[in-house]
C-alpha cells in the first residue's frame, strides 16, 4: 500500500483511526472534519467507502486533486458545516478526531446526537477531543472542550471498546488532556 499521506506531504492518519481499524471491517465511514484528508486517504486504502466532510473549501479542493490524481473512487467529498448536525445518511463507522473542539459549543450536543442517530446498529463512533479539567487546564483556547466523564455519559448504553481521558500531544506540540472513545452502537 502506497503511503499517500507521505507522498503528498499530509500529516499521518490519526493513531486512534489506525487502532480503530484493527476492530472495524471496511464499511461506510464518515470522516467528520476531514481537513487535508489524512484519515480519509488511509481509510480508503483499507477499502472503506469514505464520505469526507469539512467546511474548509481549500482543504477539500486539495484533497479532490489527490483523489483525481490517484484515481480514487471510494472517497466522496462534501462541503458541510458540522455545526448543522443534519447528516443525511447512515454509517457503519463515524470518525471525529480532534474536531469537536472547533465547533460552536452550543451545537456539540446536537452534533453528537446526530452522529449516534446516523450510526447503523452495531456501528462505531470514534471521538478524540480536548478536555479542560482542574488537573489539566487546556492550554489552547478552543471554543469547546469536554469535561471529565462527559463523553462516557453521552454514550451510555453503547459498548465501550476504548475509553480514556489521558494526556496527549497535538501535532503542533501542545500537550493537553484528551477524551478518547471508540464505542459500538447496540444491535
Amino acid at each position: 500500500m502506497t503511503d499517500l499521506n507521505s507522498l503528498y506531504g499530509i500529516t499521518p492518519p490519526h493513531s486512534e483511526v489506525i487502532d480503530a481499524c484493527t476492530h472495524i471491517k471496511p464499511c461506510s465511514v464518515l470522516d467528520m472534519g476531514c481537513s487535508s484528508g489524512r484519515n480519509a486517504l488511509y481509510l480508503s486504502q483499507l477499502g472503506f467507502d469514505v464520505t469526507a466532510v469539512d467546511s474548509n473549501a481549500n482543504a477539500l479542493q486539495a484533497l479532490q486533486s489527490i483523489i483525481e490524481h490517484e484515481d480514487i473512487s471510494n472517497i466522496d467529498l462534501r462541503m458541510y458545516d458540522l455545526n448543522h448536525a443534519a447528516l443525511d445518511a447512515d454509517y457503519g463507522f463515524i470518525s471525529c478526531t480532534v474536531t469537536l473542539m472547533f465547533l460552536d459549543p452550543a451545537r456539540v450536543a446536537a452534533v453528537l446526537a446526530d452522529m449516534q442517530a446516523h450510526t447503523v446498529p452495531g456501528g462505531y463512533n470514534l471521538i478524540v477531543c480536548a478536555m479542560d479539567t482542574d488537573a489539566h487546564p487546556c492550554p489552547v483556547p478552543f471554543p469547546f472542550t469536554l469535561q471529565e466523564g462527559q463523553l462516557g455519559a453521552i454514550y451510555q448504553g453503547w459498548e465501550m471498546l476504548k475509553s480514556n481521558e489521558d494526556l496527549g500531544t497535538m501535532h503542533n506540540g501542545a500537550q493537553l488532556q484528551f477524551a478518547t472513545m471508540l464505542a459500538r452502537k447496540p444491535l
